[in-house]
């Protein structure tokens, strides 16, 4: 707790806090809205399994309208790379660097979650688990990692789209919004394969709002060219334009869900012909935009409130393990419905019921514990990282907003580099014999490793979560994917420690 005082004290007052509030709320209603349409129930082996509660409970689709908050994840994501690439590069470092520097918090805390489970599920199999049932434990311990696989996919993506934004502003996000569009109508009329690429353009429009706030934080505003309205850099931050986009964006959602073709949940839902979320669909961004317009309208409140000690205080402290929380709460589901059951106290309310109503209470009670004592003990991987980094280099990690460094008397904000360790050429390589040359080509090669170590780690989410929930997998994981995996963030790693940067 003294800790994180002096945290809250030492950040500077034109510290965009809110965005920071923002990512613990969106993570925070993610795990709990899981936990909440979780329902247990005994399968024809005996065994315990769990499917939705939402087609029991069909008044309740309107209310993911709320708590479908992926796109606030990716909203708050656009705003910090956008803040931590410019700082980069106005320190003049490149964007191979940030890439690096991206994926030790992202994929550290992630590693250990998927070491965790392997090694588990090899223990499983080695007592005499079937395969089939250790695959189908993994699988859904690794649900998170499709919502991640999709983040990092945009990551390495932002160099290049924050250059486009700089260049075209608005036109960027519009152009994006008529690709999901599109790949809409190949849903509803065929080839259904054209809404696949809507997994990248769906995210990626959102994220491009992030820039756009950024660049309205920063007062880079100036239209790029012609039609000036659609080409700005700058989100519209006034109430007028807030309103209108909470006007606008639930009138096309509900013309679109009511006599429109799409579901009305924006969270999937067993038996229906549409996912309004996997791949994004124009509703969603529609649903999103309302989402925009009513964080807008409460911003001013916001930040006012976390000027105060105790509030911030709290929003450092989830942040600095907020990936943690997303990765290990099915996890937590896990361990709490085996222990249940091993004791043979495991409620199996229908979903719906009365009783299943009255058991949600106590149920996320006892699951918020499980995970406390999980955040307890993988916690620190991430929060370690945060703290260990920012030793070494003065800025901090916009990814985790609330890591400051005590000693430094900068002002810390969301535009400031991310935590790496960047490994540094030596200046006097270029003036040995062929010394550019060398540079040039290591330079090229560490930046295709780079992007190809975030590929190979994509492919391996994506790999994992498209696979057979039941596969007889011997490691619970795809063993194409956990090698993928471990190649890649092992590739990342090594960069990251500066291999390959001398002589």
């Amino acid at each position: 707790m003294r800790r994180l005082a002096r945290l809250a004290a030492r950040t500077p007052a034109d510290r965009e806090r809110y965005l920071d509030l923002l990512r613990a709320l969106a993570i925070v209603l993610v795990v709990f809205g899981h936990w909440m349409i979780a329902t247990i129930y005994y399968g024809p082996h005996g065994r315990p399994d769990g499917h939705s509660a939402l087609p029991a409970i069909p008044w309740a689709y309107p209310l993911t309208w709320i708590v479908q908050v992926m796109p606030v994840f990716f909203l708050v994501g656009g705003y910090a790379n956008a803040a931590s690439l410019a700082s980069q590069r106005a320190r003049g470092g490149d964007a191979t660097g940030w890439l690096l520097g991206r994926s030790a918090r992202l994929l550290r805390p992630t590693t250990a979650l998927v070491l965790v489970l392997a090694g588990s599920a090899l223990i499983a199999r080695l007592v005499g688990a079937e395969p089939g049932q250790v695959r189908t434990v993994v699988w859904f311990a690794t649900v998170p990692l499709w919502f991640l696989a999709a983040y990092l996919a945009v990551v390495p993506l932002t160099p290049v789209m924050y250059a486009l934004h700089r260049r075209f502003g608005l036109a960027v996000l519009a152009v994006l919004a008529l690709l999901v569009a599109l790949g809409d109508l190949g849903r509803a009329f065929g080839p259904a394969d054209l809404a696949l690429p809507n997994y990248l353009f769906g995210w990626l429009a959102i994220h491009q709002v992030g820039f756009a706030w950024y660049d309205a934080r920063r007062g880079n505003c100036q239209p790029t060219g012609g039609f000036a309205w659609v080409r700005t850099r700058c989100l519209p931050m006034s109430r007028r334009a807030a309103l209108l986009m909470i006007a606008g964006g639930l009138a096309v959602a509900v013309l679109l869900t009511g006599p429109g073709p799409y579901p009305v949940s924006m969270i999937n839902v067993p038996g229906e012909r549409l996912d309004n979320a996997a791949p994004p669909s124009v509703v969603l961004l529609a649903v999103a935009t309302a989402q925009l317009g009513l964080i807008l309208l409460l911003r001013d409140r916001a930040e006012r409130w976390l000027h105060r000690s105790r509030p911030w205080q709290a929003v450092i402290g989830v942040n600095s393990v907020v990936l943690t929380v997303f990765l290990w709460h099915l996890s937590a589901v896990i361990l709490l419905v085996g222990a249940l059951d091993a004791l043979g106290v495991l409620p199996t309310p229908a979903a719906g019921t009365g009783a299943w109503f009255a058991w949600r209470l106590p149920w996320l009670l006892m699951l918020s514990a499980v995970l406390a004592v999980l955040v307890t003990i993988f916690g620190p991987i991430e929060a370690r990282t945060g703290r260990s980094t920012a030793t070494r280099h003065q800025p901090t990690d916009p990814q985790s907003t609330s890591q400051h460094r005590p000693d430094s008397g900068q002002r810390h904000r969301m535009d400031q580099p991310p935590n790496s360790r960047q490994p540094e050429q030596r200046k006097g390589g270029a003036d040995r014999p062929g010394g550019a040359g060398r540079s040039r080509r290591w330079a090229v090669a560490r930046g295709a490793t780079v992007v190809a170590g975030y590929a190979a780690v994509v492919y391996a989410m994506a790999a994992n979560s498209v696979a057979a929930k039941t596969a007889p997998e011997p490691l619970g994981l795809p063993v194409a994917a956990l090698v993928a995996y471990l190649v890649g963030a092992g590739a990342l790693r090594l960069l990251r420690s500066g291999w390959g940067s001398r002589g």
